[in-house]
């Protein structure tokens, strides 16, 4: 019988707070012969709610270790059991260029553990850029169509590869309600602004009228609320009269990039509770 290579799996649990439930968990985990690499846990004492992240190495039983964490866990529990490291993502685009390279480069020399299986566009504008990287291109052209048939021919691309998650690096659409259930706490977009202020359309003008003297970005899980889904990650930057809203964009850009790509970085490593409309990191 051929031996079993250890694997590494990483364990997250969302469950209502009780004493003893950190060594109930280690308790089952050390029962199954499992190595914890690392752990941290977190408890939100207004909603009373504990949240626990478990790295794990050795050999899995997956069914039974579940079966048996369901047992010792209180009523309305949620755990789930995946494989540690690398992540599947499908990229979406526009025009702008700046967080795809970013994410292309980043991908290609060991910034982020990530596969790029795909990155689809509505132009054909950034195809160049991706393919010097090897990552397919597939325009998805909205020309003609209704949002829905535009959406649902992105959303049959996207399935033929089969991603973890959909990051939408400045891809300037509103997506329908229909594509977003699709893909449920699974799509991250970046925004072009410190949110909740200056959601919707041009933020760095409308920051501009309003005489900010900071700026930044937001990246979140989309929803059905424009601009509204659980917030990942938020960056800033000074900056005072002397700027115009267009010197406001670009010194923007950077804080939009390193914004979505520390996000990702959470998001892949499965460190990303989403609770409600929140998240919480661990």
């Amino acid at each position: 019988m051929q031996a079993q290579i250890p694997q590494r799996k990483v364990l997250r649990t969302i469950c209502p707070d009780a004493k003893g439930l950190i060594a109930k968990i280690t308790n089952i985990c050390y029962k199954h012969e499992l190595n914890i690499v690392q752990n941290n846990e977190f408890v939100d004492h207004r909603t009373g709610r504990f949240f626990m992240r478990t790295e794990l190495e050795g050999i899995f039983n997956d069914g039974t270790l579940l079966t048996d964490l369901d047992g010792a866990l209180p009523a309305g529990s949620v755990r789930e059991l995946h494989p540690a490291g690398r992540r599947r993502i499908v990229i979406l685009v526009t025009k702008e260029a700046h967080c795809l390279g970013d994410l292309l480069m980043k991908s290609a020399y060991g910034g982020l553990d990530v596969e790029i299986a795909a990155v689809i566009g509505n132009h054909e504008t950034l195809r160049k850029l991706v393919e010097r990287f090897d990552v397919p291109f597939i325009l998805a052209s909205h020309e003609g169509l209704t949002r829905e048939e535009h959406d649902n021919n992105m959303a049959a691309e996207i399935d033929r590869y089969q991603p973890d998650y959909v990051v939408l690096a400045k891809y300037m659409r509103v997506l329908t309600p229909a594509f977003v259930q699709r893909y449920p706490n699974q799509i991250i977009n970046i925004h072009h602004s410190f949110l909740p202020a200056f959601i919707g359309a041009r933020p760095y003008h409308q920051a501009y009228e309003r005489g900010v003297k900071i700026i930044g970005a937001t990246a979140h899980y989309v929803n059905d609320n424009l601009d509204e889904g659980p917030i990942i990650m938020q960056d800033v930057i000074h900056v005072d009269h002397t700027y115009s809203a267009e010197d406001m964009m670009l010194a923007g850009r950077d804080v939009e990039k390193n914004a979505l790509s520390r996000a990702l970085y959470q998001v892949l490593a499965q460190r990303v509770f989403v609770y409600g409309n929140r998240t919480i990191i661990l």
